[in-house]
């Protein structure tokens, strides 16, 4: 601050700025329109002696807030709105968090922009495409003070992807509202907020370099974004069994005291990844969308006198269902034939059957919370129009919450796993999690119709 009021002095001192007491609608009134010059202040000849006087008399707290501020002493006619003497300095009594109490007077943001790059030695100073019209003044305010750095600006495109927004104003909105839980929310796009809904570095930087740096306006398909993550965790993410919708489901003629540790790969994309063992026993939960009574040819998964293989284990054969009184089926029983486990080596392993669901032991069976993620907006663009509350857009459904069970190992889970939830999509552990409730966050589906 003391660097940026030094700047401002010599300014004043060469008759390029001055002190306005006007007010702020006259301020504006006098700056014309896009088809009309503006008009030069009544205070826009006082001299750089008595400007330096009151500019003095600013800092010290000598006038109220609004009652007057420092002005640039551009082009009262430019084409440029932002050159026709752009206020530099206000008055504002506000406690700052570094400085505390010193100052009473701060500087503008298009004045502090190209003096803070200076003096941090950058050299490529680089912002979005509604910052090109101010380079004008970027480079006005560098070449009329005395310093050294030459920092350049340079714009390019916001990265804009659909369903979101990236407004800082208007995500602080959603955060201090409620709207959303923090910001690391998983629906925000925050590092924090992708982070902790599982989104990997490698991914992000990955669709950067696909979408690339552009120089006009742009909206990006958010499936890009879901398609580079699921690229990535389809490499790194370790698969388990969870089932996020359970029906229970017995095997009638497997031993009630007999349980088995059955091998499965742990992510067949990667042949370091190593195997695992996997509890089996007499009862199991499948996915109750994995069922039915009846169904068409087309259907591979499980019905009623239908065979699936149950995924590194046996082939099993719905024989009848148990509903409660609401007609919801509660209890699916079936029988396994005892020579068919994968890899066992014996004929009946060797058996095709079109179909194979993931399941998890009820005996073994760890409880867990599942957070499924939408999109936060029913729209790709909330923000698109200026004079409509972007908030009427949210998602009422944008997060729902169920409750389903999980292999064991994912009892020793850690924040910094990726999970395939076999069948279903990627999840990570959440915060949230305790030792009484695992909860995971949806990262992304499994699959979409995306093409890159």
């Amino acid at each position: 601050f003391d660097q940026l009021f030094g700047y401002a002095e010599e300014l004043i001192n060469k008759g390029l700025a001055y002190v306005e007491f006007s007010s702020q609608e006259e301020i504006r009134q006098m700056r014309g329109t896009l088809t009309s010059p503006g008009t030069n202040s009544p205070y826009r000849d006082t001299s750089p002696k008595e400007n330096l006087k009151l500019f003095h008399e600013m800092r010290d707290g000598k006038f109220k807030e609004g009652e007057c501020c420092l002005r640039a002493k551009i082009d009262m006619a430019s084409s440029f709105m932002c050159m026709r003497d752009p206020v530099i300095y206000r008055v504002k009594f506000a406690h700052h968090h570094q400085t505390g109490d010193k100052w009473c007077i701060y500087p503008m943001y298009d004045f502090t922009h190209c003096i803070s790059d200076a003096l941090e030695n950058i050299t490529h100073s680089l912002c979005t495409l509604e910052f090109q019209d101010n380079r004008r003044l970027y480079d006005w305010v560098l070449d009329n003070i005395s310093i050294e750095a030459r920092p350049h600006q340079y714009e390019f495109s916001r990265l804009n992807l659909e369903y979101t927004m990236m407004s800082k104003r208007k995500l602080n909105a959603l955060v201090t509202e409620g709207h959303v839980e923090g910001w690391d929310d998983p629906r925000m796009p925050t590092i924090s907020g992708l982070r902790r809904k599982g989104y990997t570095p490698t991914a992000i930087k990955n669709f950067i370099e696909k979408v690339g740096v552009a120089k006009r306006e742009n909206l990006i398909d958010i499936q890009l974004l879901e398609f580079c993550v699921r690229e990535d965790l389809n490499k790194v993410a370790t698969r388990v069994m969870a089932v996020v919708n359970p029906v229970k489901l017995i095997i009638e003629n497997y031993p009630e005291d007999k349980e088995e540790w059955l091998e499965t790969e742990n992510n067949p994309e990667d042949e370091n990844a190593g195997t695992r063992q996997v509890p089996f026993s007499r009862e199991i939960y499948i996915e109750r969308e994995d069922f039915k009574e009846e169904a068409d040819k087309k259907f591979f998964r499980l019905k009623l006198e239908g065979e699936v293989r149950l995924k590194a284990g046996y082939i099993i054969k719905a024989e009848r269902v148990e509903k409660d009184a609401n007609g919801e089926i509660t209890t699916i029983f079936a029988t396994y034939d005892e020579d068919s486990r994968s890899g066992s080596g014996t004929e009946a392993s060797l058996r095709k059957v079109k179909g194979t669901l993931h399941w998890v032991s009820a005996k073994h069976a760890l409880p867990i919370e599942i957070r499924t993620y939408e999109r936060l907006f029913t729209t790709e663009q909330p923000d698109a129009e200026k004079d409509v509350d972007f908030i009427q857009f949210i998602n009422p459904q944008s997060l729902s919450v169920t409750h389903g069970f999980a292999e064991p190992s994912l009892k020793d889970a850690t924040l910094d796993d990726h999970f395939q939830f076999q069948r279903i999509g990627y999840y990570k552990k959440d915060r949230d999690s305790s030792d009484e409730t695992l909860v995971f966050n949806r990262t992304v589906t499994l699959k979409d119709g995306y093409k890159p």
